[in-house]
Parts: C-alpha cells; structure tokens; sequence
C-alpha cells in the first residue's frame, strides 16, 4: 500500500486575496516560509522515498523545505498543478465573489469552467490520474506531494466518495497534511488537513503510548 502525504503550499502574498493560478514568480513570503519550515520539521521522521511538486515557485520551495531533511530531490509533476482560472487568474477574491460563476463554483462546481480555463471536473480528472501513476512508480512507500488548495481537496474528495458538487466542504488550509493510503483492497483516507503543530504533536503523543 502507498501512502500519500499531500501537503498545500506555504502563504504567499496572494493567499487569501488573489487567484494566483498558473502565475509563476510568486514566491513564499516570510511567514510563509517559517510555515514551511515548520511542515517540514512535522514530517522529517517519514520514511518518504520521493517528494513530488507542482511546478509553481511556491510549491517548489515548500517541497524543497520538506525534502531537505530526507536528502530527496524535489520531482516536478504538472498534473498536479493549481487550476487553470484563465481570466480569473490574478484578479482579487474580493471582485470574484460577487459574479455569478463564483456562486456556481460553490453551489454546482461540476458544471462550472472558468473563463478560458479549466473546468473543475477537468481538474479533478487530471490530478487523479497524476495521483495513480504515482502510486504506480512507488509500491508500497511513503511518497509527498505539495500542491494547491482546490485540486487536494478534489483529489480527496474522490477518495472519500464525496461528490465533485461537495468538494468545498473539505477544508485545505495553507501548509496543512493530509494523508491517503492506496493499495489493492481500496483507498483509505488517513487524515485531512492537520497542521503541523498538531501533527507533531501527535507523533509524539504515539511514540509516548
């Protein structure tokens, strides 16, 4: 059974304000890197055999935080890469609310597509795939892979059987883990969206038991 360790990006300036989508150049801010960091310490002790990464600046520098302590190199992996927001791509969350496709992407997000972008059935689609041919490549290992917010939580969301119309109720936060088992006899989702701290924590807390 391979075990993945899905890990959402650290804060950039955008978090929260802007769609960065495909925008690259967008690199951790400081608190974001102290994030990082500390997502990093959370996982040092799991035997991960690789560590993948959506190609995006501020992905690459989250996983590179992760896999430096395991002495990994960080694998580029497009298919799991952010959402393609063609024309919503770097326009503030505050304008977007208030449009009609903002409602729908919340309501009936399985018929929502984003205006020269992707769908978000698309997203979920491509990730997954990405996802399998990752457990593919590695049987039966550890093996992280830092993406974003809406395309974790889709991959989750499928995992749980939850329907694409319900995949907003999964919350992601920035720098959080969240852990699915794939093997032979199905999925099993291990955990969702934990923070570092309290990850630690409950490392600790089992080592201690």
């Amino acid at each position: 059974m391979t075990t993945l360790w899905f890990v959402r990006h650290a804060v950039t300036s955008h978090t929260g304000k802007k769609l960065s989508g495909w925008m690259d150049g967008i690199p951790l801010t400081e608190e974001g890197k102290v994030q990082a960091a500390t997502t990093a310490d959370a996982m040092q002790k799991i035997p991960l055999k690789a560590i993948y990464s959506s190609p995006l600046d501020r992905t690459t520098q989250t996983a590179r935080a992760i896999a430096k302590p395991h002495g990994l190199a960080v694998r580029s992996l497009r298919g799991i890469g952010e959402v393609e927001y063609g024309k919503w791509t770097n326009r503030s969350l505050k304008v977007l609310v208030r449009t009609k496709l903002w409602t729908q992407v919340q309501q009936w997000p399985s018929g929502a597509r984003f205006p020269d972008g992707e769908s978000i059935r698309e997203v979920q689609v491509r990730a997954l795939a990405a996802v399998e041919k990752v457990v593919e490549e590695h049987p039966s290992e550890a093996v992280c892979c830092v993406s974003h917010g809406d395309v974790i939580k889709l991959v989750m969301a499928h995992y749980l059987g939850v329907h694409i119309d319900l995949f907003q109720r999964i919350v992601v936060a920035p720098g959080s883990i969240s852990t699915l088992a794939l093997g032979e006899h199905g999925p099993m989702v291990l955990g969702l969206n934990a923070q570092p701290m309290m990850f630690k924590q409950e490392q600790v807390d089992e080592e201690a038991g």
